[in-house]
């Protein structure tokens, strides 16, 4: 019986920058907030993290520091994933070289894999390493959507993937679960209904997180708790603990400042609004940038 490698909240850490180099003394002091704040695990270079801009390099001194802050009693997921399969081994290797817990690994983007090259894709990074492994499924960032279902959505996401690819990999003894970031709660549903029960889901939507955590999703992987660490906490934490109503509540409470986040594309709001709680992380790199004046408006009048 597999275990899951956290249960709550896993906060995707942002990547702090000084001008164009990684802020070490920045991380530290975000990952000591997290950790005072009870979360449960961190999330090191995912998507909030801005891991398409980050160098190797740049990336094995992210995990290196962050396994060096992280206390044991946290979870560390590298976010390991690539559109080129030899490259996500690699990263993989080095995550786990530097003590990662666990890897997140995104669905390849863009190559548009077939099926069966998806499952041969997480096999192959599967067998290279000795850790669990959590897939992450984005289809709003990647073009591809993995499907716990047979129904079809190839004009939407360009490859539909059926419940195969899942129980295929299920299988594997180091693939525990998925990130499941589609907006759709019904692909929960069908992961939950499809999917072995030591198939472990966790939202990867904010404002989705307590209807997931309804249909057994063991926590989220959030954006939010960046910013509000606590009340996320409290969230999750009410709903695991049967708790709907009072989780119900602050889901609700943070709608706005969620939607606030992904008014423009992730991580520059949430970048700007950890600048405006004092916590100064630099600009997104380029493609990205910063934010629109009116994006900025809102962040201050919620914070």
């Amino acid at each position: 019986m597999k275990k899951p490698i956290f249960t709550g909240v896993c906060t995707a850490l942002v990547t702090p920058f000084l001008g164009e180099t990684i802020n070490t003394p920045m991380l530290r002091q975000l990952i000591r907030r997290q950790e005072q704040a009870g979360i449960d695990g961190l999330v090191i270079c995912g998507t909030t993290g801005e891991s398409a801009t980050l160098s190797d390099g740049e990336k094995t001194e992210l995990f290196r520091v962050s396994r060096e802050a992280i206390p044991e009693n946290m979870a560390f997921l590298a976010g390991t994933g690539s559109n080129d399969t030899a490259h996500a081994v690699a990263l993989s290797q080095t995550a786990e070289g530097c003590g990662a817990d666990g890897l997140l690994v995104v669905s390849p983007y863009y190559n548009k894999a077939t099926q069966q090259g998806l499952l041969r894709h997480y096999k192959v990074i599967a067998d290279s390493v000795g850790i669990p492994i959590i897939l992450y499924n984005v289809p709003s960032r990647t073009g591809v959507n993995i499907q716990p279902v047979l129904y079809n959505v190839p004009g939407r996401t360009g490859l539909d993937i059926p419940v195969s690819v899942y129980k295929a990999l299920s299988a594997l003894p180091n693939v525990i679960g998925v990130k499941e970031a589609s907006p759709d709660i019904r692909k929960i549903a069908g992961i939950r209904r499809e999917c072995p029960r030591d198939f472990f889901v966790w939202c990867g939507n904010d404002d989705l997180a307590v209807p997931a955590m309804a249909l057994g999703a063991l926590g989220v992987i959030s954006v939010v708790s960046n910013v509000e660490p606590e009340r996320t906490r409290a969230m999750v934490w009410a709903a695991l603990d049967g708790d709907f109503d009072t989780a119900s509540d602050i889901q609700l409470g943070l709608l706005p400042l969620i939607e606030a986040l992904f008014r423009e594309v992730n991580p520059a709001p949430v970048k700007a609004a950890m600048a405006l709680l004092g916590y100064d992380c630099g600009q997104c790199r380029l493609p990205v940038g910063s934010i629109r004046p009116e994006t900025l408006t809102r962040l201050r009048e919620l914070l």
